[in-house]
């Protein structure tokens, strides 16, 4: 489970991952005190808007930095963005109007939109070997669940003794170990790009080479079930625990335990599974789980149940999060990477955006019965939509033909550009017109400039 530990790079990027989560842990929980300290009741609104704005930062950005990122070089791109995060929280404990908070979530999740995508893309151009990526994703999603519950306690601590600007201070730092862990690592230069040469083909591009694959399409209908069982434990959790259940907070945080639980025991498992089992399987069973799992919530079960009920939605939720990441390095190339995958975060966090007020909406008009039905109704459709579009034969390698054609672009001398010189054009990668013969042949098929459309 650990042995990609042993790279270096890749301990140096897993260190960085958790530093940098754990930060951000602790500015949620200095966010929640600034906003009461400067809204008082009105606070719960505020951290609503500001959780809105984070979604919608999520969504409309990450596929420009996606673009942006495959014109720069990645170590500095992503050092670059974690120092910013650094000098926005550190802007943070001078804020004095409401409006302010806003602004900076705005551009601080408009970092991280540029930020988490690419830096996931980075992990598979580390680990090549898909083995050890599994084992990558599955310690990636580890880290999450151990953040989830570590921050909210280091910041418990932590204001024992400090004011909660102090956390504020303590991601800044994080922000900026993070960003000198980053930089230590060592990249194997990046191939030829294939995005297409205007800016706004290319902030498209993943988006569009995303849903051109089937399997993806598969991955985006599974990421609408996840959304949907991950909205409804995280939106009301403590609506069903305090309010219909009758018990105490502690309860509340025990519950979203028990999801955290289901969510790592399967991170634990996933790599010796996924070794007999494919990722189509893994995922539509996953989707099955938590849609069962949240239809007999609509029974309103007591709280030993409905545990047993979040620990299985967040298995779920963590086996289909966990083989997105190997969807998605097996349907890319190492320059189109970020693209694919800040395309995947975008859409993703739109499933989100949709049934974040989706469960709030139904809890709060027709109860929490009525929820648990409409949201294992859509999970059940979702996990349906992914059953029919993924296909169940889904070979990497595809028989395809090109026709002629003559055009120019950015290319090194790989399989598909084998030309002469004519000593012009300078070190590769390099951009000048060529001309690709007329060819039909087989290999690991993925969508590209050279590949737009799906074989049939």
């Amino acid at each position: 489970m650990f042995r990609p530990l042993q790279n270096r790079d890749f301990a140096a990027l897993f260190a960085a991952q958790i530093i940098a989560l754990l930060g951000t842990g602790l500015t949620t929980v200095a966010l929640a005190l600034l906003a009461f300290e400067l809204a008082e009741n009105e606070a719960g609104q505020v951290l609503g808007i500001a959780l809105a704005i984070k979604m919608v930062a999520y969504v409309t950005l990450a596929p420009i930095a996606g673009g942006i990122a495959t014109l720069l070089p990645r170590k500095t791109y992503l050092a670059a963005l974690d120092g910013l995060r650094a000098a926005l929280v550190l802007c943070l404990p001078f804020v004095s109007q409401i409006w302010q908070i806003y602004v900076l979530i705005l551009l601080l999740q408009a970092c991280s939109a540029g930020f988490t995508p690419v830096f996931q893309a980075t992990i598979p151009d580390i680990l090549e070997n898909e083995e050890d990526y599994t084992k990558a994703l599955s310690l990636s999603r580890l880290a999450y669940d151990v953040e989830s519950l570590v921050s909210p306690a280091l910041a418990g601590a932590a204001l024992l003794f400090l004011s909660f600007d102090a956390l504020f201070f303590a991601n800044a730092i994080a922000f900026l170990v993070s960003a000198s862990l980053v930089l230590s690592i060592t990249l194997s230069r990046t191939e030829a790009q294939s995005a297409p040469e205007r800016f706004v083909d290319r902030i498209t591009f993943g988006i569009r080479a995303y849903l051109a694959t089937p399997r993806l399409r598969g991955l985006l209908a599974m990421s609408m079930a996840v959304s949907a069982a991950g909205a409804m434990v995280i939106v009301n959790t403590v609506v069903f625990v305090q309010a219909d259940l009758r018990m105490s907070g502690e309860w509340t945080a025990a519950l979203l335990m028990a999801f955290g639980f289901g969510s790592m025991v399967a991170a634990l498992s996933l790599p010796r599974v996924l070794v007999n089992v494919d990722d189509r399987t893994a995922s539509i069973a996953s989707g099955g789980a938590m849609t069962c799992a949240l239809a007999l919530g609509a029974t309103m079960p007591g709280f030993w149940v409905a545990a047993a009920l979040w620990c299985v939605i967040g298995a779920g939720y963590s086996a289909v999060l966990v083989c997105a990441g190997r969807l998605l390095q097996r349907s890319s190339t190492k320059p189109d990477r970020p693209a694919y995958f800040a395309a995947q975060f975008a859409l993703s966090h739109g499933c989100f955006l949709l049934t974040y007020p989706l469960a709030g909406w139904l809890g709060t008009a027709f109860g929490l019965s009525a929820a648990f039905v409409v949201l294992s109704a859509l999970a059940f459709v979702s996990t349906i939509v992914a059953f029919v579009v993924w296909p169940a034969q889904d070979d990497r390698e595809l028989l395809h033909f090109h026709p002629e054609t003559d055009h120019a672009h950015l290319h090194i001398h790989d399989e598909h550009h084998q030309h002469a010189h004519e000593g012009w054009e300078g070190p590769e990668p390099h951009n000048h017109p060529h001309h690709h013969p007329e060819i039909n042949h087989k290999h690991d098929f993925t969508i590209d400039l050279h590949h737009t459309v799906w074989p049939c």
